[in-house]
């Protein structure tokens, strides 16, 4: 299928061209709205865009008269202002940037920056207890410890912005003149390895200004949005989307945390939001509830029909039909991305049919990191859309249904993983990068991802199970907080596989619709309702075995499932 350009765009060969064509396109808007909590009252800041690369260009100059000019910066903090600055920083003056996940343990942290070879840490207050432990053991490379607010005994980043623009004032230019080489690494990023050790991905700002373009060349962004920037910036997804909110002239602000979201989305009267299926599907329920208590479910889906229809006549009511409920939503809101995993279709469907658009994406790590996407233009609920402009994408070793793994070559695959060949020749072979997802595409080019290959089930008669499809189903269920499907050998056909979930059932739904009920009734409960499930399977896929728990499941910092670590748990146990 021809790949289609909806919006015109400047394609750039690196991170620097983009920050200075925006500085100079979208000079007096505002990029960044910064939140300032006194005693009583908060203040509000707008950093515009010719401020922002005036701060990146002094404490660029000022890392450069340190002496860091070639060396490698790791940053750990809270999505924040001072976080996108160094991240920039490093990048406009070609330094290694390393983003490194805030939520590892301290061994973790301290293994991450000895196997990257940092010379130095940009770290936020909050994570002060964990550097100092990795500074008094002294098994790293660090040379230095800047904290990006000021605190006692560290090199601070507002101070050194200051420097930074004297340094300038008095004709310092090199760091504002340095070339960069577009094709070299310039960003490492450790993976949130579910299965094994981390792998720390290679990436050049090539990759990442390619994926930039793409995106722009397809979705809806206007210099009037307000971005929340929720998902973490040393996650590929969410730093990647913030240079794509950068390129187009937009205002983000930052969010004061997961319990705050609602909160948030009124106060910046948010009309942009990128986030993960977890997040999304969670809002989406809360919606749903406010809906039920006011006892307008039959309403709301009389006027979705409606809706509808004049949607079919080009008639388009739907934000004035839905205020009320886009209202508990900031009142902005027109504009959610979700990426990282599978989002339920019926989530999808209803916030489209309210008028909020909703498109998914999908790409890793590896590819900088969008694979493929869909926009308003091109929409198939259960998809993940077509391929971006600049990439290729291919099924390996297809079966009978047309299921193969997907393999994608573009500009913004990555150069390899750090000091491990042995890993990268594994997933790039004669140019393609090989994602381990099993998928099909369907005439009309629309891409449909079916599972991990690695956690692909498979039966004694050859029929494979996807356990991510029927998770989908189960999580739907009222009671069901979270849910993983896995097989267990079948003790009446050792050769066998028993399809079998471990059920997380959320014990604030229990409280309220079962109060009195016991473990065991709950369980029968929830077990009559995955029975009337297997009845929409084929008999293969049907579920055999429950067991059900209110502990959350073993995690990655980036929210998937760690399935080893789940099963090995589970057989621990028997």
């Amino acid at each position: 299928m021809e790949k289609e350009r909806y919006f015109e765009a400047t394609e750039f060969d690196n991170i620097k061209g983009i920050i200075y064509n925006s500085a100079e396109k979208y000079g007096d808007n505002t990029a960044f709205l910064i939140k300032h909590k006194g005693k009583k009252e908060c203040s509000y800041e707008k950093i515009t865009y010719r401020k922002f690369l005036e701060d990146i260009n002094s404490l660029g100059t000022k890392l450069y008269q340190l002496g860091y000019a070639n060396k490698r910066v790791a940053i750990v903090g809270r999505n924040r202002y001072e976080w996108v600055l160094t991240h920039l920083a490093n990048l406009l003056g070609g330094i290694l940037s390393i983003p490194l996940d805030k939520e590892l343990q301290v061994d973790e942290l301290e293994s991450c920056i000895q196997r990257s070879k940092a010379d130095v840490v940009v770290f936020d207050e909050k994570y002060l207890e964990n550097i100092e432990e990795i500074k008094r053991r002294g098994n790293t490379h660090l040379e230095e410890y800047i904290c990006m607010s000021q605190i006692k005994n560290y090199k601070d980043i507002g101070t050194m912005m200051e420097d930074g623009r004297k340094l300038i004032e008095q004709g310092n230019t090199e760091y504002i003149n340095t070339n960069i080489d577009s094709n070299k690494m310039n960003i490492l990023l450790f993976t949130s390895g579910t299965t094994s050790k981390s792998k720390a991905v290679m990436l050049s700002q090539k990759n990442i200004a390619s994926n930039v373009y793409a995106l722009q060349l397809v979705e809806k962004f206007f210099v009037e949005d307000v971005n929340l920037a929720f998902l973490p910036m040393h996650h590929i997804f969410g730093s990647t989307a913030m240079i794509v909110m950068l390129s187009c002239g937009l205002a983000t602000a930052f969010p004061d945390g997961l319990r705050y979201v609602a909160q948030n989305l009124k106060e910046y009267r948010v009309s942009v939001f990128v986030g993960v299926p977890l997040l999304i599907e969670a809002i989406y329920k809360k919606v749903i509830e406010g809906i039920n208590k006011k006892g307008k479910t039959k309403q709301v889906k009389i006027a979705i029909k409606i809706s509808n229809a004049l949607l079919k006549l080009n008639i388009d009511i739907r934000r004035k039909l839905f205020k009320d409920i886009i209202n508990e939503l900031g009142g902005g809101m027109r504009f959610i991305i979700s990426g990282g995993a599978p989002l339920d279709k019926n989530v999808a469907k209803f916030f489209n049919e309210i008028g909020i658009e909703l498109v998914q994406g999908y790409g890793l790590t590896e590819t900088a990191p969008v694979i493929a996407a869909e926009n308003d233009k091109k929409v198939k609920y259960g998809s993940i859309g077509v391929a971006m402009d600049n990439v290729e994408i291919q099924f390996e070793d297809k079966d009978e249904n047309g299921i193969g793994e997907l393999k994608v070559q573009g500009p913004n695959v990555m150069l390899g993983y750090y000091e491990n060949e042995e890993e990268t020749k594994k997933v790039l072979k004669d140019g393609w990068f090989y994602t381990g997802d099993l998928g099909y595409m369907d005439k009309d080019g629309y891409i449909f991802i079916t599972g991990r290959k690695k956690d692909m089930i498979v039966l004694k008669n050859g029929k494979k199970v996807f356990p991510e499809e029927i998770e989908t189903i189960i999580n739907r269920l009222d009671l069901v907080e979270e849910c993983m499907v896995y097989g267990i050998p079948d003790k009446n056909d050792k050769n066998d596989i028993k399809l079998s979930v471990k059920v997380v059932y959320s014990k604030e739904k229990v409280e309220e619709q079962y109060p009195n009920a016991s473990r065991e009734e709950i369980e029968n409960i929830i077990w009559q309702q995955i029975k009337d499930i297997n009845k929409t399977f084929p008999p293969y896929k049907y579920i055999k075995n429950m067991i059900i728990t209110d502990k959350e499941l073993i995690k990655t910092t980036t929210k998937k499932i760690k399935r080893n670590e789940e099963i090995k748990e589970l057989l621990a146990t028997k």
